[in-house]
């Protein structure tokens, strides 16, 4: 989808303008993730690539809203309804930025004890080991609950006015991304082509190395804890702060879009 900005009165600034090519750009990136993310395994290094998109989107998106034209057109009556879903949309998305924010640091917090006890030998090592995965399991739960809950927002629902569309498209993006993002914490799409062939194998278990992720490998070790290995531990924890990087730049870029929007009613 190509911005369309067409140049008159109360209208978007035209695409030709710096900062709607910009917008686009971004826009374009963030659909080229989409395309293969079907043929590919997600991985920590993809989703933290696509949040570092979608910070420096809203980033642009702010800076297209401050502009006067951009204003003018937005605040229009015809306008308002849309102007009001969209910030319905971007509370929403700051919700799931503290969700997962919350999440991560709890699993961070669990993981830095079992590394300690880990470094010293001594101390209660199945107990935070049997924290740690109690907290997965309702974390899963509470993944699963929240999922069920997205309703991505298409960029079609916007086309009554058709420079409405990118704020649409970028919200449908955003709210894509933490389905994405829950379903790789959790592991809940981990294998799922293998399943038929389990059950031919008639295995209580199997587990694909292809598509085990940080998490699914780390809480498969505990569950044993006889395989419990120091640097996947380390290694999660490491995968956890670049994630908790990400999401604090997208959540402070949608905090200043969404005052920017506030801005336009309140005028």
């Amino acid at each position: 989808m190509t911005i369309s900005f067409h140049v008159r009165s109360n209208s978007f600034p035209s695409r030709l303008h710096p900062q709607a090519a910009h917008v686009d750009e971004q826009l374009t990136r963030l659909r080229s993730y989409e395309e293969t993310s079907t043929s590919s395994i997600s991985s920590i290094s993809s989703i933290c690539q696509r949040l570092d998109n979608l910070h420096e989107l809203h980033e642009a998106l702010d800076k297209l809203i401050r502009l006067h034209i951009t204003q003018q057109s937005l605040a229009q009556e015809q306008n308002k309804k849309a102007v009001e879903k969209l910030l319905d949309g971007s509370l929403r998305i700051l919700d799931l930025c503290n969700i997962s924010k919350d999440t991560l640091s709890e699993m961070k917090e669990c993981l830095m004890e079992i590394q300690s006890i880990l470094r010293r030998k001594r101390g209660d090592r199945s107990g935070e080991v049997k924290k740690y995965l109690t907290s997965r399991k309702s974390l899963k739960k509470q993944f699963q609950k929240v999922q069920k809950s997205l309703k991505v927002t298409q960029a079609e629902e916007y086309n009554d006015d058709e420079n409405l569309a990118v704020f649409g498209e970028a919200e449908a993006n955003t709210v894509a991304l933490f389905d994405s993002l829950f379903s790789y914490m959790s592991g809940s799409k981990t294998c799922s082509k293998w399943s038929v062939v389990s059950k031919l194998m008639n295995k209580k278990k199997l587990m694909c190395e292809a598509q085990a992720n940080e998490f699914t490998r780390v809480e498969s070790e505990f569950q044993s804890e006889k395989n419990l290995k120091m640097e996947d531990v380390q290694i999660l924890e490491s995968c956890i702060q670049d994630l908790e990087d990400g999401l604090e730049s997208l959540s402070k870029s949608l905090i200043k879009y969404r005052v920017s929007f506030l801005n336009i009613l309140g005028h």
